[in-house]
C-alpha cells in the first residue's frame, strides 16, 4: 500500500478529488482506494490534471465522504 496524496474537496458528483503526490506509477482507474486505517474508502475513477502534479478522482463507497477531507489516501 502506498501514499496516493491528501483529499482536496468534493467534486460536484460526489467524488472525492485527490491531490496526488509525485508517484512514479500512478493508479489505474477501478483500483481500490484505502484511508490510514486500510479501510476500502472508494476507488479511483479518474486521474486528470498537470503530469507534474496530478489529482485523482476517487468515487466513494461510504455516505460519509466530508470526514474525508483532508486525510491521506493510499492505494
Amino acid at each position: 500500500m502506498g501514499l496516493l496524496g491528501k483529499v482536496l474537496h468534493l467534486s460536484k458528483s460526489g467524488n472525492i478529488i485527490v491531490s496526488s503526490l509525485k508517484l512514479r506509477n500512478l493508479p489505474r482507474t477501478g483500483v481500490k482506494a484505502f484511508d490510514s486505517d486500510r479501510i476500502v474508502i472508494g476507488k479511483v475513477s479518474e486521474v486528470f490534471g498537470p503530469v507534474s502534479s496530478p489529482y485523482v478522482s476517487v468515487k466513494p463507497f461510504n455516505k460519509d465522504k466530508e470526514a474525508l477531507i483532508g486525510k491521506m489516501v493510499y492505494v
